[in-house]
């Protein structure tokens, strides 16, 4: 007897929508319809998933077709809502193309928030928050992710540090030396933060600032020199690995 196919099939395209939907018809227009009728080429009866970063994944179906628009009949919750862990990256903004990496990969890895950075030595005044956006949607989108980061204003260094949670802790690397960062990560817990400064690192009085707020922890991240998107994806990564998410 033939083994029946896999419903809906692992090749089933899947979509970000930005407002919570639930059971029944769901319209789809914009770029999202463009992409599933002329990119994919979907017709009446093709299956997508779908996801809106709260609620988890679900099944829907073509129910029909047009040039501009579709419409999806959402039949049934493929999986629940994943559980994020609690950790925020503040990582100062870098060249175009590595910063769109930098929130990739933050999406990629599990990062809750993501808070750009300004410091004296930031070389970029300006972000295109729609494109660091897009990219984390497309990565959650491609690695089988229900929730996307939250995108948080650029903020300046001082202010950030004003207005630290004082039950949040924040590991900074930095470049003149710390705690090895798996050790200070494995002897924290609850939430936290990593802070990740630009090309040129942080001057010294943006270091003493960081090492006045309590709950800051300084880290060293190993004998290499590292860039400062390498960085920020090594110590998130070490995080997860300490709270037992790898």
């Amino acid at each position: 007897m033939p083994a029946t196919p896999a419903w809906p099939p692992q090749s089933t395209p899947r979509l970000f929508v930005e407002t919570p939907f639930g059971l029944g018809p769901l319209r789809v227009d914009g770029p999202q319809a463009h992409y599933l009728v002329s990119v994919m080429r979907m017709k009446t009866g093709d299956p997508v998933k779908l996801f809106d970063g709260a609620s988890g994944e679900w099944l829907g179906v073509a129910a029909s077709v047009g040039k501009r628009d579709l419409v999806l009949d959402v039949t049934q919750k493929l999986r629940e809502a994943e559980t994020v862990p609690d950790l925020w990256l503040c990582a100062a903004p870098i060249k175009k193309g590595r910063i769109d990496w930098v929130a990739e990969k933050a999406c990629e890895l599990g990062v809750a928030r993501l808070v750009p950075v300004l410091t004296r030595r930031t070389i970029v005044d300006r972000l295109n928050g729609e494109r660091l956006r897009a990219h984390m949607i497309e990565a959650a989108e491609q690695c089988g992710r229900t929730a996307v980061p939250a995108l948080a204003e650029p903020v300046k260094l001082s202010a950030l540090l004003r207005d630290w949670p004082a039950d949040r802790a924040l590991f900074f690397a930095d470049e003149t030396g710390g705690t090895p960062a798996l050790a200070a990560m494995r002897a924290a817990s609850g939430a936290a933060a990593i802070l990740i400064g630009p090309e040129g690192g942080f001057d010294d009085d943006e270091r003493a600032a960081i090492r006045a707020v309590p709950s800051a922890v300084a880290i060293g991240l190993g004998p290499r020199i590292l860039r400062a998107d390498t960085a920020a994806a090594a110590a998130v990564a070490l995080w997860m690995a300490a709270r037992g998410d790898w």
